[in-house]
Order: C-alpha cells, then structure tokens, then sequence
C-alpha cells in the first residue's frame, strides 16, 4: 500500500516543533522513528496532511545522569539505550527490553519516545516505564510539563498529549543498588508484538522483598501497572504460594483481545506465566 500525500516538515528545535504542530493542528502528525506510523499511514489507518520530522532536533537525543534520575531523549534508539554503558549498570532492565523490541533493522531507527508515546498497548516500553515509575516530560502550548507514565495512558492509541504536544525526554530514577530485573516476553515470531509480556523490578532486605513493582504488556487497552499484586509480594519471601495470589491479582485486571495470538482467556493466563518466570529471574538477580 501506498501512503496518501502529505507535506513534510523537518524543524530543527523543539519549539520550531510544536510551533509547527500547534499551527497545523489534527491535520499534523509528529514522526520519530516511524516504525508505527508508516504502516498505519500505508493501510490508511492515518492520514496525515503534514508530517513534521523530529530527527533533525538534537536536543531530543543523549542518555544522562541527573542526580538520582536518569534522562533519556525522546529520539534516543533503542540500538543506543542497548548501547549504553550508563543504563547498563543502573537500568538494566531498559537493555534487556530494548533487546525484545522487533529486530536490529527496526532498533537502529526506532526511538524509546517513539515506543512510549503513541499509545500502542503491544509496544514493550510503556509497560517497562510504568514499572519504573518514569516521567514523560512533555512541551507544548501550554509549555513545559511532566505527565507520570502511570498515568498517560488513557486507551488504545489514546494518551495525556495534547495537538501540539511533543514528548521530549523519559526522566527514570534509579532503583535501589542490587536490585533485580526482568521482562518476560511470550511472542510467535522474533520481531512480533508480545502476546502477553510482564516486567518486575523488585529489591530485597535479606530474604524478604523491601519493595517490587510489575507493569504488563499487551493484555489491556493500555499498558498496566499491577499495584495489587506488587502489594502481596512486599514483604514475603516470594514464597510459591504467595506468588500465587499475587500472579492471580494481576491475571484479574487484565481485558485482553482475543486475536490472531490467541483468545483472551489464554492471554491473560500467559501474563501470569510471564510474570512468574519474571518474578523468579529477578529474584536470583536481586542481592538482598
């Protein structure tokens, strides 16, 4: 297929962006990457009269430290997030994802805002974010702000930006030292969307959990942060039967599609699977 015609945009500042998007309103789509939206514009999905080309703006690209946070622009790929000696030895989790996202064509381009901001339930970051507890820093016409990632997901495709909104960079605090990590992801086929995928980030105080967080990928309209089952794991050893219940608590706020991956009752029985095989890889890499 075949994309309808459009006017491309390539502003080289962040405020020549949302200038640009501000002016050009819903007929104006952002483009980081690409991977998701070209397709969608070659099925007709989007149609975009403009599209305004972020690659330009070199202020949207880099990993930083920042204090007890770390910054990464929006237009960083994940070839560079797997790349990063930084996120390496405080935020390994965004290595392992990065390294489940499609295939080495796909992360050479694709970006970690990209990934993030466009709503898709079946990208693998959002879910990664909401576990971390990141922020979204955003800049638009009303200016600069920050939207928390647990609460920018609204529906399929659906987020907290406004027309004229450019997500800019992904603030992360650093876990605590020794923490352990993982993302479980069960797909068909290497470069496909998970059919279910669950990450934990967890911390233990002997052999006792000090302090865990779970989000879950494609088994919803939007990414999901299981609270609940995070709660029941605080404090207990992971112990089998503890586990249990905390894998039913999230299996429960799953709503997943049933499609081509499978019916929904599977999926959400595969969350739980991926999230207790996460649960036991971060455990033997957490040092309490």
């Amino acid at each position: 297929m075949i994309p309808g015609s459009f006017e491309y945009h390539r502003p080289s500042s962040v405020q020549e962006a949302v200038g640009l998007l501000a002016k050009l309103g819903d007929d104006a789509r952002a483009i980081a990457g690409g991977h998701s939206l070209i397709p969608m514009m070659k099925l007709r999905l989007a149609s975009p009269s403009h599209l305004v080309d972020l690659a330009g703006i070199a202020d949207l690209k880099g990993i930083r430290a920042d204090s007890n946070d770390i910054v990464v622009g929006a237009m960083t790929t994940q070839h560079e997030l797997v790349g990063s000696d930084l996120l390496g030895s405080k935020l390994p989790i965004l290595r392992e994802t990065s390294l489940q996202v499609a295939d080495p064509q796909v992360r050479y381009v694709g970006t970690l805002g990209g990934n993030v901001a466009n709503g898709d339930p079946g990208n693998d970051m959002p879910a990664v974010m909401m576990c971390l507890g990141a922020t979204y820093h955003v800049s638009g016409k009303r200016g600069e702000r920050r939207i928390a990632a647990r609460e920018f997901y609204q529906g399929a495709y659906v987020t907290a930006l406004e027309v004229g909104d450019v997500l800019t960079a992904v603030r992360i605090p650093v876990p605590p030292a020794g923490h352990g990590y993982a993302y479980e992801k069960l797909k068909r086929k290497i470069g496909d969307y998970a059919t279910a995928a669950a990450a934990v980030v967890l911390a233990m105080s002997g052999d006792k959990v000090a302090s865990c967080s779970i989000g879950l990928t494609n088994v919803a309209d939007t990414p999901l942060w299981a609270e609940a089952a995070a709660k029941i794991l605080t404090g207990s050893s992971l112990d089998a039967a503890t586990v249990k219940r905390a894998v039913a608590a999230a299996e429960a706020i799953t709503a997943p599609a049933a499609d081509a991956r499978g019916p929904a009752a599977y999926r959400t029985k595969m969350a739980g699977v991926m999230l207790t095989r996460a649960l036991a890889r971060a455990k033997s890499k957490a040092r309490g």
